[in-house]
């Protein structure tokens, strides 16, 4: 039936031989027609790869704008290990990944941002995934490094701009150089940006993003590098057949075979012709062709980014010169390039069209797209995953240690640092931060150079000191520099080293009451002196400072009565001690005339327990003063009724005084324990002054050794204490080792600024141990004169320590020098501290002691007159 109506139609059914040639010429026709019109065809793709490209943008920029910033700060002893730094690039990558599950994958890493711009010598910031950020906080660098949300970073344009991004070239299944950690590896990348100048707009980063490597990504780059090294062998295989061909045939053309043959009596082509094996092609081994590529663990593809700056031509360009010699460093088999390519003088790279836009818009926002052959391990990243190491030399820049301006009181002369480009600047410290400071180093290093610069600079910004110098060398070196109208006001000299009858010697009464001191505070401050220099303590002499306590308690009580009469030039001294000791009419008139002004303890002491004393009791009181008194200079100066000399006054009137104590005898050793004291007692007193209203002023104390021989606890409290009072201390000395254990320890202890210059080793040692020895003692002892190692203070932090040059002061105030106005100043110097004729203050301070005589009878109680005051009338 089918057949039949398949007759009577005139069809013929299908047959397999019709269906193929009418596909071919379908397919036939749509080739024809995409060749006609393939614009068509192009555009729809084209605007489906916009549209994705698009929407992948758009998804991008919403899965960016939720990022989050962290700032990591090094301690100055941080040296993590290898696997420290490697459990922190495990945490980098897995942070990476914290994003929403439509995030693109570009947006799905994590950026280390490495930047210089003037505050800091490297700053070292963290940016990545808002979700990653609970596992990036806490690190396994522990308390070492410091790990804060950082504030977003708002540049201001700069004139010139390069940029670059690097690509890795070599063989892509190289590794980079295993960098070792000691020296830092970061340091190279410190070095190109030590020389950066902030106020000329510098500024450089570098942008370094970690991305997991995508599973699909990697076994397509895998298959990829197994065929590229099947075709390596395939090639190499068919190269040995050629050469193996070409050796038969060279052999079979060659005479000496052809004579073999017929002496053999071979015979015809084939039986004369050598067989050749081919070689067989060797088998690829994944481990050997992958390299790095192999194992699927730690391995990450990273983008660098690198951009510089600045507002003076030509100076970005050549920093991104010297940090792309920087990278160079971690090269190995394979190494860091910029990506791009040069044409004659030009380069087309980031910075060019059609790739300049694409950077911008990575930058930016953050996204990683990085280039193919960008595959590394993280071993490999090992020097770029941690902040800089207690290897890492660190530049000194404007922002870490202030430049000095002359006249301004905020700031502390330190020295001269020269930058690595060999730039040379004034260094200070901001005074209200240099609390304590210690000079260390060999005779003639510079020490005191350098303390008289700062000194001096700290006077014309008008700020109060005492030099205190027991050999006077420092005076006629700083006097023509202070030799101005303005200075010669506040400028006083006391100097003990008076020679001739005409020298002038200036006055102080220790235990005066003119100058409304405390009368307890005067009595505890001479005793302390005495027994500091004498050595006298509880345990060893506690008879001689019971006398001598109880001697001053009456002088300073008649002082005290001799000023409420509105008579102070006839107060007692210290040289009437041996009077109230040895005359019993002197004795008891001035134990009458002050009767109700002594304490019950004291009158019953001289009342109960010294006439039972026995006369050799009072040698060791009286020795000291008979040496005092045997000096004509020292007479002079402490026999006056009412001295000039006032500490406290002048550093409430932001004076400048020199005291030059004469020397390290033990007279001397005793005028310098009651000056020390003095100090101590006066900076003591400012408690009854606000904060706020205290002046600050500075002592500088010069050999320090033969200061703290007099009074060494007294220096040690001065470093404790004078903080509280904003009187702040600068010590120099030559050796540590000599100083006494507690003003060595309080010294150390408390330095705001620590310093040495060139020495002995062992001189030297107990300095930089402060340092961690870094630098050694032997690289200190090296160093030239006027040269010094330094740790400061600013802000709170340690700075350095760091090479400074002292201050001369012929170069750094050259401007300053006034010779024809040095007699001037001193004379004006000497009449501020009330000066006279070494002849004429002797001769007041032995007829002090009739004038006391007189005044203790003239206000003895009537009563008591009579039997008290016999030996006078």
């Amino acid at each position: 039936m089918d057949g039949a109506a398949l007759y009577l139609s005139g069809r013929s059914a299908p047959s397999a031989s019709g269906v193929v040639p009418g596909l071919i010429s379908g397919l036939v026709h749509t080739a024809g027609w995409i060749s006609a019109c393939w614009y068509w065809p192009a555009a729809a793709a084209l605007a489906l790869w916009a549209a994705g490209e698009w929407v992948v943008r758009h998804l991008a920029r919403k899965a960016s704008a939720d990022r989050m910033a962290l700032e990591l700060v090094p301690t100055r002893h941080f040296d993590p290990g290898l696997e420290e730094i490697f459990r922190r690039g495990v945490q980098l990558a897995r942070a990476s990944t914290s994003m929403p599950w439509w995030a693109p994958r570009r947006t799905k890493a994590v950026q280390i941002r490495l930047r210089a711009d003037g505050s800091s010598p490297l700053r070292y910031r963290i940016e990545g995934p808002a979700g990653g950020e609970r596992l990036l906080s806490i690190t396994p660098f522990g308390p070492h490094v410091a790990v804060q949300r950082a504030r977003p970073i708002l540049d201001k344009p700069r004139k010139h701009v390069v940029r670059a991004e690097f690509v890795l070239r070599g063989k892509p299944t190289s590794p980079l150089r295993e960098v070792p950690l000691d020296p830092d590896p970061l340091q190279p990348l410190i070095d190109a940006v030590c020389d950066l100048r902030a106020e000329l707009g510098d500024l450089a980063e570098i942008r370094l993003a970690i991305q997991r490597a995508p599973k699909w990504t990697l076994r397509a780059r895998r298959v990829q590098l197994m065929n590229a090294a099947r075709r390596v062998e395939q090639r190499e295989a068919q190269r040995a057949v050629r050469w193996a061909r070409q050796d038969a045939a060279a052999v079979e053309d060659s005479l000496a075979w052809q004579l073999r043959q017929l002496l053999r009596g071979s015979s015809g082509a084939a039986g004369a012709r050598r067989w050749v094996m081919p070689p067989v092609v060797r088998r690829v081994e994944a481990e050997q062709a992958l390299g790095k590529l192999a194992g699927d663990d730690h391995l990450v593809r990273v983008q660098l980014l690198v951009m510089c700056a600045s507002d003076t031509e030509g100076r970005a360009r050549a920093r991104l010169g010297q940090l792309q010699a920087a990278f160079d460093v971690f090269g190995g088999q394979a190494r860091w390039a910029m990506r791009g390519w040069r044409v004659g003088p030009w380069r087309f790279g980031a910075d060019r069209w059609p790739s300049r836009r694409g950077f911008e818009r990575r930058w930016a926002l953050g996204h990683c797209q990085p280039p193919r052959a960008n595959w590394v391990r993280l071993q490999e990243l090992t020097g770029l995953l941690k902040p800089p190491t207690v290897h890492c030399r660190l530049p000194l820049l404007a922002g870490d240690l202030p430049t000095f301006e002359h006249g301004n009181p905020g700031l502390l002369l330190q020295g001269i640092y020269r930058s690595p480009d060999g730039r040379a600047r004034l260094v200070a410290t901001y005074a209200e931060e240099t609390l304590f400071e210690v000079g260390v180093g060999k005779a003639g290093g510079g020490k005191t150079e350098r303390a008289l610069a700062q000194a001096i600079g700290w006077a014309h910004a008008g700020g109060g000191l005492m030099f205190l110098d027991p050999h006077r060398d420092s005076w006629p070196r700083a006097l023509p520099f202070l030799a101005h109208d303005p200075l010669m006001e506040r400028i006083a000299l006391v100097d003990l080293n008076a020679c001739g009858p005409d020298a002038q010697v200036g006055s102080w009464n220790p235990i005066g009451m003119h100058q409304g001191q405390v009368a307890h505070e005067v009595t505890e401050a001479v005793t302390d002196a005495f027994a500091a220099a004498l050595g006298w303590d509880d345990a060893g002499a506690p008879r001689a400072l019971t006398i001598l306590t109880a001697c001053l308690a009456v002088l300073v009580a008649v002082n005290e009565a001799a000023c409420q009469a509105a008579r102070p030039h006839d107060q007692a001294t210290v040289f009437q001690v041996r009077a109230l000791l040895t005359d019993p009419a002197f004795r008891a008139a001035a134990l009458a005339a002050v009767e109700g002004r002594l304490e019950a303890e004291t009158r019953a002491w001289w009342q109960t327990i010294f006439p039972t004393l026995p006369a050799d009791a009072f040698a060791v009181v009286l020795n000291p003063l008979a040496r005092l008194a045997a000096n004509p200079v020292t007479r002079a100066f402490l026999g006056q009724p009412a001295g000039v000399y006032n500490i406290r006054a002048a550093m409430d009137n932001r004076m400048i005084v020199w005291v030059c104590p004469g020397g390290n005898g033990p007279t001397d050793r005793l005028i310098t324990a009651l000056l020390a004291r003095d100090l101590l007692r006066a900076v003591r007193s400012r408690r009854d002054t606000p904060e706020q209203r205290r002046v600050p002023f500075r002592p500088y104390f010069d050999e320090l050794i033969t200061l703290t021989g007099a009074a060494p606890e007294t220096i040690a409290s001065m470093f404790e204490d004078f903080r509280k009072y904003k009187v702040h201390v600068h010590g120099m000395t030559q050796l540590l080792a000599r100083l006494p254990a507690p003003v060595r320890l309080s010294l150390l202890q408390n330095a705001s600024t620590l310093a040495t210059t060139a020495g002995s080793t062992s001189a030297i040692a107990p300095v930089t141990a402060e340092w961690g020895d870094q630098p050694a003692p032997g690289v200190v002892a090296a160093l030239d004169r006027f040269e010094h190692y330094m740790s400061f203070t600013v802000q709170g932090s340690r700075i350095g320590p760091v090479k400074v040059t002292g201050c001369h002061l012929d170069a750094v105030f050259a401007d300053y020098v006034r010779p024809g106005r040095a007699k001037a100043l001193e004379r004006a110097a000497r009449a501020a501290a009330g000066t006279a004729s070494l002849n004429e203050r002797t001769a007041l301070a032995d007829r002090q002691h009739e004038r006391v005589i007189r005044f203790l009878i003239q206000h003895t109680p009537t009563p008591a007159a009579g039997p008290t005051t016999k030996g006078y009338q």
